[in-house]
């Protein structure tokens, strides 16, 4: 079966190169199993392990043993490392870090990423976005916490982070219009306690 290159960064051969590499490369000095990384990266472990072996054999992934489990993470040694971090971070982080930034948002229940960043996640061909739309749902949001978030992402990402927010009332209401677009549109779930995981 032949596979796609992501539409955010067709410089990866594959989607699930991209998400491995994001990552071990956004959690860097972390390893982690195969079994544990296709979980984490919602790919097939056989997916995992193939794109595992190119990685490691190019030197950008680390490979040690602990037990019976092969243990993957970032060569920070390599010498695209930190330019290779930054890409990732840059095309594929956002994911990551809003579930990071927005855990932090007190009554945040669900957070969703929309616009152009998940249109292209989802698959849609365009440019790379230049910025990443949020949408936070939960009651009794301080705004001040949410657009904290936004300013911490944003930071991080070198891109403009914009969250809009809803009450689960309003999500769930069919007459409310950004939600209603919004469920048109490709919607990326992320978890707010992904960080965690």
């Amino acid at each position: 079966m032949r596979t796609q290159a992501p539409p955010l960064l067709p410089i990866f051969r594959s989607q699930a190169q991209a998400e491995l590499l994001t990552w071990l490369y956004l959690r860097p000095g972390q390893t982690f199993s195969l079994s544990d990384l296709a979980r984490r990266v919602g790919s097939s472990v056989p997916t995992v392990h193939r794109e595992a072996e190119r990685l490691v054999e190019s030197g950008l992934v680390t490979q040690t043993t602990l037990g019976r489990n092969r243990m993957l993470g970032a060569n920070l040694g390599h010498p695209v490392a930190e330019a290779l971090g930054r890409l990732l971070e840059l095309a594929f982080g956002p994911r990551q870090v809003v579930a990071e930034e927005f855990a932090l948002v007190p009554g945040a229940d669900r957070v969703l990423v929309f616009g152009s960043w998940a249109a292209r996640y989802a698959g849609e061909p365009g440019h790379l976005p230049n910025d990443v739309d949020v949408m936070v749902i939960g009651d009794n949001i301080d705004r001040v916490d949410l657009y904290a978030a936004g300013d911490r992402a944003q930071h991080r990402l070198g891109i403009a982070v914009n969250p809009v927010m809803r009450t689960h009332e309003q999500w769930d209401d069919p007459s409310d219009r950004l939600s209603a677009e919004l469920r048109t549109r490709p919607l990326v779930d992320v978890c707010v306690d992904e960080k965690d995981t």
